[in-house]
């Protein structure tokens, strides 16, 4: 069998037709024949074909018949039929259903069914490439996310490490460290640390399922706060939970979006501030949950409220730059389980975010 030859099974129940189809293309293409779709489906399985041709008006199975029936098994080779004028209204409900690539009428004209065979081998030859490529990327990108992940948490050990070399010197005085060098190398480390988290969430939220289940907001803004309120213990934080109804919803990704969005309230207060705070408000609806989070922070510039979401977007207008990461992530998560955000923010007096996140209460109970 050659490769480089385009193959074409011909399937017909007229003799006379099969050996015409044959005189007329042997020199061209690698043909087989069969005269009923049963003797079809058998040399099917034994030979790759490029292109089926079918005789529409076949006694036991019509070619419409018998493309509908091998269209889910062998949905790669291109499907032609030979038809007479009467069939020419079912021939276009067919090809609308995209079962055949197109119809010749019969006696067909070589020419047309010549150009046809090579038009449609073409269309095969750049799905083939299309799809190969497509499984090519989607391994690559398997690949890298799992290297991105392994080596994210393989990153964290030895930092963990060097956390805790630098607590037991501050515990046994072992060291003496006028300049504060050790001040400066336990933030890079939290710095690189919050990095690498990030990136273990954002391959979390890309490969994980969604998973519902109830949510008690008041438990879960109250574990943000524990987390991040030892980093700044100057701010107030208020809350203002309104749950009159349950809520169901993936803890994951809501706990992932609260996280990075009050890790930044916190993060970007001003120096100045003498009463920096951090608002949070829930209010669950038996459709929907609406959050807000709103600080009087130092605020986003208006010309970058439209980029603030991109991936490793950083705003100038500060002297604590971020990751850039994590407003993209809470954009990927919202994504993941249908939510929206939207944000308000003047420079100098403080951001806010309001999330509305669907409540599965109703249609998974």
């Amino acid at each position: 069998m050659k490769e480089n030859r385009i193959r074409i099974l011909y399937i017909d129940d007229e003799i006379h037709n099969l050996n015409a189809f044959k005189a007329s293309f042997r020199r061209s293409y690698e043909i087989y024949t069969a005269t009923s779709a049963q003797e079809g489906k058998l040399l099917l399985k034994e030979i790759m074909v490029h292109i089926i041709i079918a005789d529409q008006k076949m006694p036991v199975s019509t070619g419409v018949e018998f493309f509908n029936e091998i269209k889910d098994t062998l949905p790669d080779p291109m499907r032609i039929l030979l038809t007479g004028y009467t069939d020419v209204e079912d021939i276009i409900d067919a090809i609308n259903k995209g079962h055949i690539y197109s119809y010749i009428k019969k006696p067909w004209d070589e020419h047309e069914l010549h150009k046809t065979i090579n038009n449609a081998y073409e269309i095969y030859r750049t799905r083939k490439q299309l799809r190969e490529k497509i499984e090519e990327l989607e391994k690559t990108n398997d690949e890298l996310n799992r290297f991105i992940y392994s080596t994210s948490h393989d990153l964290r050990s030895p930092l963990m490490s060097v956390l805790g070399i630098i607590n037991l010197s501050r515990l046994d005085n072992s060291i003496v460290d006028p300049n504060g060098y050790m001040n400066m190398v336990e933030t890079c480390v939290l710095k690189l640390d919050d990095f690498i988290q990030k990136i273990i969430e954002y391959y979390r939220n890309s490969r994980l399922e969604v998973e519902y289940e109830r949510i008690d907001f008041n438990t879960l803004l109250n574990d943000c706060i524990t987390a991040f309120k030892p980093q700044n213990t100057q701010i107030l934080f208020q809350t203002n939970v309104d749950q009159a109804v349950d809520f169901r919803g993936d803890t994951f990704r809501i706990s992932v979006i609260l996280n990075n969005l009050i890790s930044n309230a916190v993060k970007y207060q001003k120096p100045e501030e003498t009463n920096p705070m951090v608002n949070l408000s829930v209010k669950v609806e038996p459709h929907k949950a609406t959050i807000c989070i709103r600080d009087n922070g130092i605020g986003i510039l208006s010309e970058h409220l439209n980029n603030i979401f991109k991936m490793f977007f950083r705003s100038k207008n500060n002297n604590k730059p971020g990751s850039g990461i994590g407003l993209y992530i809470v954009k990927e998560a919202l994504s993941k389980i249908g939510g929206t955000i939207n944000v308000e923010s003047k420079y100098g007096e403080g951001t806010q975010f309001e999330i509305t996140i669907p409540n599965r209460n109703e249609f998974d109970t």
